[in-house]
């Protein structure tokens, strides 16, 4: 059985925070999706097809990587794409708290996935993607947080 984790996010922008945590979950997986998440009520800064292609400028070719976007509950998106595991970033104890409430709903929702968090590094920790768009929208350099394929 292949092992599929969806890596779920708006992704906007996709940062190095995001991608640190796709580089450390690959060797444990057979295939991630990165899955952009469209909500409806949300307004994004950013469009779904910017989105898409920057996180397949970041991952090019590489097979193990599939990039698509969904609406609606990500255990509804994880049994379409026959996927067992959501794969969440922790930046902190915040993170966690919120995270954890949404990993034991999922369950509840569907007890074949599993949620495996990735602790990322101290040094990115404080990168978010609602700061950077904050720097952008001020006229900020942002190049320093994110994958040098992302160029804004």
């Amino acid at each position: 059985m292949t092992k599929t984790a969806i890596f779920p996010g708006s992704f906007s922008p996709f940062t190095v925070g995001h991608q640190s945590v796709v580089d450390r979950a690959l060797p444990l997986f057979d295939k991630i999706i990165i899955s952009i998440g469209i909500n409806s009520e949300k307004n994004q800064y950013f469009s779904i097809e910017e989105r898409l292609q920057w996180i397949k400028d970041v991952y090019g070719n590489n097979p193990k990587i599939e990039v698509k976007f969904y609406e609606g509950l990500t255990v509804d998106f994880c049994k379409k794409e026959n996927a067992n595991y959501i794969l969440r970033g922790l930046r902190n104890s915040h993170d966690f708290k919120f995270e954890k409430g949404i990993a034991q709903m999922n369950k509840d929702l569907n007890k074949e996935v599993e949620t495996i968090f990735i602790i990322t590094p101290p040094e990115i920790s404080h990168i978010s993607s609602s700061i950077i768009r904050d720097i952008i929208k001020n006229g900020g350099d942002v190049s320093q947080f994110l994958p040098k394929e992302i160029d804004l």
